[in-house]
C-alpha cells in the first residue's frame, strides 16, 4: 500500500509539473506573441517579438512573414520613416515576391504620409509619386487601382503647388524667364492642375514682362476663355491695360 501511494503521489506531482510547464518559445510562439501585442496596440513589443523570429530562426517563409509584420507595425504606429525603410529593404531582398504589389503600395503610403506643405521640401512627395507610378505601371490590374490613381493625382497636385510658389517667387523678384519656365513646365507635367486660372495669370504676367506677346496672349486668353468667373480674370485685364 505504501508503494502504491508513493507511485500515485509521484504521478500527481509529475502531472502538476507538466501542466504548469511554460510553452516552448519557438518561432511560432513569437509570431503569435507579436500578433497579441499588435491587437492591443503595443507596437514596440510586437516588433520586438517579430525581430526574434527574423534574427533567430532560419526559415525563409517565417523570416519573410516577420519582415512584413515589422513593417506593418511601424506603419500602424505612424513611424513612417521606419516603415518606408522596412518596405524598401523587403523589396531589395525579395524583388520577385508574390506580395510585391502590396508592399509597393504600402511603401508609397509611407512616403505619402511624410509629405510636407507646398512651401516646404517635396522629397517625400516625389518618392511617393515615383513609387505609386511604378506600381501602376508594373501592376495595371492592382485591386486598389482607383485609390492608387487618386494618390498619384494628389502627389502631382502638391508638386505643382510647390512649383507655382517657386514661379511666383521668381516673378516677384523679377526673374521673369525663370518664372515662365518653371510655371510652363509645371502645367505641362500636370495639365489637370486645380488652380490653372492662377497659373495662367502668373504665366501671362511673366511673358508680358519678357515682351513675349504671343505667349502672353495664349496664356491670358486661356484664362479668359476657361475661367470667366475667376478673380484672376479682372487682375489679368488690369495687367494688360497697365502694360499696354
Amino acid at each position: 500500500m505504501k508503494r502504491l501511494l508513493s507511485a500515485l503521489l509521484l504521478l500527481l506531482l509529475t502531472s502538476a509539473c507538466a501542466s504548469t510547464a511554460p510553452p516552448t518559445k519557438n518561432a511560432e510562439y513569437y509570431l503569435e506573441e507579436g500578433e497579441a501585442h499588435l491587437e492591443k496596440g503595443r507596437y514596440e513589443d510586437a516588433i520586438a517579438s517579430w525581430e526574434k523570429v527574423r534574427d533567430s530562426y532560419f526559415s525563409p517563409e517565417l523570416n519573410i512573414l516577420a519582415e512584413l509584420k515589422i513593417a506593418e507595425s511601424y506603419f500602424l504606429s505612424e513611424r513612417y520613416v521606419e516603415a518606408a525603410t522596412a518596405y524598401e529593404d523587403f523589396l531589395k531582398q525579395h524583388p520577385d515576391h508574390s506580395r510585391t504589389a502590396n508592399v509597393l503600395f504600402q511603401l508609397g503610403l509611407s512616403y505619402f504620409h511624410q509629405m510636407l506643405s507646398p512651401d516646404r521640401d517635396q522629397t517625400a512627395t516625389r518618392n511617393a509619386l515615383a513609387t505609386f507610378s511604378d506600381l501602376q505601371k508594373r501592376f495595371p490590374d492592382f485591386p486598389q487601382a482607383k485609390e492608387l490613381a487618386d494618390k498619384i493625382a494628389q502627389c502631382r497636385e502638391r508638386l505643382t503647388e510647390h512649383e507655382m510658389l517657386v514661379g511666383e517667387f521668381y516673378l516677384r523678384t523679377k526673374q521673369y524667364e525663370a518664372a515662365s519656365n518653371r510655371i510652363h513646365e509645371a502645367l505641362t507635367e500636370n495639365p489637370a492642375y486645380g488652380k490653372k486660372d492662377e497659373a495662367y495669370y502668373l504665366l501671362g504676367h511673366a511673358y508680358l514682362m519678357l515682351e513675349q506677346r504671343q505667349h502672353a496672349a495664349d496664356a491670358l486668353n486661356s484664362l479668359f476663355r476657361e475661367y470667366p468667373a475667376s478673380p484672376y480674370f479682372t487682375k489679368a485685364q488690369k495687367l494688360v491695360e497697365k502694360k499696354y
